[in-house]
């Protein structure tokens, strides 16, 4: 039996694989394929995958990206979404801005080179605030976001919109602004070590997953699976199925990767390592 530890945030994005993992799994083709939660996101699966904690994880892909340029021990193996991550900008409910307009902010973020890093920069950036001029406070995931605005160490935080509705619509934050990120969300990641050892295994995985993706998309009782199990309202669940498309077979145009990496160079924020080997191929 191959063991394969996979990891990602315990959000909507990764359902498919609760559903995939849920039963037997592939413990028929003689893969225990076994699911750790990290809600930090990115930057803490960065480090796992670095440290051999994972052989796979579902990462943000201008985290991913940024990562492989910065010599981390992991490629891009596949696509996971095709659709782009709608990123919501919220402020503190009691703050009386009305936008998150200026310099003197203080961003959240789950940890440096996180998506909630890289985002916040990229709409700092493009409203021409001198990068050297914004301040971050480190968090490390939605609940140290929060308990950040109540201490007032912080005033700004972006994280992915449908997640963080419910704290919206209950008056714990107040969502100011959104962004949509130029690129398909998410891509799956595997360990240098694991694509040594374990490689047809992580191509057997792939393989199985994106079906009971399709599955879940096409099934009308995935809006309610969805708000029981994340905490959404139904109907906000089957807006977000709406508009997210996961991807339909293993594999990604190292195009799409070279794409995000010109633009994250253009913030500064590009590792020095050649973008020709951020993306492993991978096939049965």
């Amino acid at each position: 039996m191959i063991n394969l530890r996979i990891g990602g945030v315990p959000e909507h994005f990764n359902f498919p694989w609760w559903k995939l993992l849920a039963g037997e799994g592939l413990r028929p083709a003689g893969v225990d394929a076994q699911w750790e939660d990290y809600p930090s996101g990115t930057g803490a699966m960065v480090s796992a995958l670095d440290d051999e904690a994972l052989d796979v994880a579902v990462l943000l892909t201008e985290g991913a990206v940024v990562g492989a340029s910065r010599g981390s021990k992991f490629r891009i193996v596949s696509l996971y979404t095709r659709s782009p991550l709608i990123w919501g900008v919220h402020m503190p409910a009691a703050s009386g801005l009305a936008a998150a307009r200026d310099v003197d902010n203080v961003y959240a973020i789950s940890r440096r080179g996180s998506g909630s890093h890289l985002m916040a920069c990229a709409y700092a950036r493009s409203r021409g605030w001198p990068m050297e001029q914004v301040k971050f406070e480190v968090v490390g995931g939605l609940d140290g976001a929060l308990e950040a605005f109540r201490a007032g160490r912080a005033n700004v935080f972006f994280w992915e919109k449908f997640m963080t509705k419910p704290l919206v619509d209950a008056g714990r934050l107040r969502r100011v602004d959104e962004l949509i990120a130029p690129w398909p969300a998410f891509v799956v990641c595997a360990s240098l070590k694991a694509l040594r050892d374990k490689r047809d295994a992580i191509a057997l995985l792939l393989d199985e997953v994106f079906p009971v993706a399709a599955a879940v998309r096409a099934d009308p009782a995935t809006p309610a699976e969805l708000a029981a199990r994340y905490g959404l309202d139904p109907v906000d669940a089957a807006e977000w199925l709406s508009v997210t498309e996961w991807a339909t077979t293993p594999g990604i145009d190292p195009a799409i990767v070279y794409s995000v990496a010109d633009v994250l160079a253009e913030l500064g924020l590009l590792g020095p390592a050649p973008r020709d080997s951020f993306v492993a191929r991978i096939s049965l």
